[in-house]
């Protein structure tokens, strides 16, 4: 029961990161119907950032909980700047283009950016310092959970919950509502709507950016490949929720990692890929709209 309990809690955390990054997927996705493969290298980008400033930091003397707090807010900060580049640079010129070539342009900025960071940074794995401060009552939980995947979690029910009411209740997540439902309606009630899509990549860009910073801390090594391996799964996670879901995207994201983890603890690790795409594949053929999509009626 211990084993299993632990296997949960693994999984657990490792949902909780996919469901991160997979709500920046569903989220453009949802507004301009974008797949945006560069998502996971902001994610790598946000973790980079997070070192560097804890470096500093404990260099400079800094208690262990500031560090974690500084360099969340600076990963957020330097992350968001990245996502809103992003989207200036390689998708807002190509905006009336067919679909392929945003397509195109968004694994190129991916390769790009993946080759920037190796070679400013190293090829090699870093140790990523532990930021997380070990909570006394944690003992309790023994192997099961960590402080580490408490705040994890935690910091993503927080998130989720946060988003959720800022779509619901804001001014600017009514006008990414409706732009998601009617971009030329939107443009013509007079909402901004390139302010609307910078704004939704500067929202994926950061929460992205939060898990890359407590994942590495978690994990405790970091190299500028892990940005491609997390794309690659919290999409796989959006499109299993329901790719324009932001529930969804936090459903699949559990549910890619719970798989993941079971996989991997009762079978073996060297089928943990393997399991999590044929979940996928089954998905996609006895519910095409994903878990909690909805599949859309077009009009002839």
């Amino acid at each position: 029961m211990e084993y299993f309990l632990e296997l949960f809690f693994g999984g657990l955390t490792r949902g909780s990161i996919y469901a991160l990054i997979a709500l920046g997927y569903t989220m453009v996705y949802g507004i301009i119907e974008l797949i945006n493969f560069a998502h996971g290298e902001i994610y790598m980008i946000g973790a980079f950032t997070g070192l560097i400033v804890a470096g500093l930091l404990t260099m400079l003397g800094f208690p262990g909980i500031s560090i974690l707090a500084i360099a969340l807010v600076c990963a957020v900060i330097w992350a968001a700047a990245y996502g809103y580049t992003v989207e200036k640079v390689a998708y807002k010129p190509l905006r009336g283009a067919p679909r392929l070539s945003p397509l195109i342009s968004a694994i190129g900025m991916s390769i790009f950016l993946q080759n920037y960071v190796m070679l400013s940074q190293t090829s090699d794995f870093l140790p990523f310092p532990e930021l997380v401060p070990k909570f006394g009552f944690m003992k309790h939980f023994g192997s099961m959970l960590s402080s580490s995947e408490l705040v994890i979690v935690v910091a993503t029910v927080l998130v989720c919950v946060g988003l959720t009411l800022f779509i619901k209740y804001t001014r600017l997540g009514k006008a990414m509502r409706a732009t998601a439902q009617n971009r030329k309606m939107a443009m013509l009630v007079g909402i901004n709507v390139d302010m609307v899509i910078s704004a939704t990549f500067i929202i994926g860009s950061s929460l992205a950016a939060v898990g890359g910073v407590l994942i590495a801390s978690h994990i405790g090594q970091i190299n500028y490949y892990i940005g491609f391996i997390a794309g690659i799964k919290a999409f796989t996670a959006a499109v299993l929720g329901g790719i324009g879901s932001l529930p969804g995207a936090m459903l699949g994201g559990l549910v890619l990692g719970l798989t993941e983890a079971y996989a991997t603890g009762y079978v073996s690790s060297d089928y943990e890929d393997v399991f999590a795409f044929c979940l996928l594949v089954l998905i996609l053929i006895f519910r095409p709209a994903g878990i909690m999509g909805k599949d859309k009626i077009q009009k002839v």
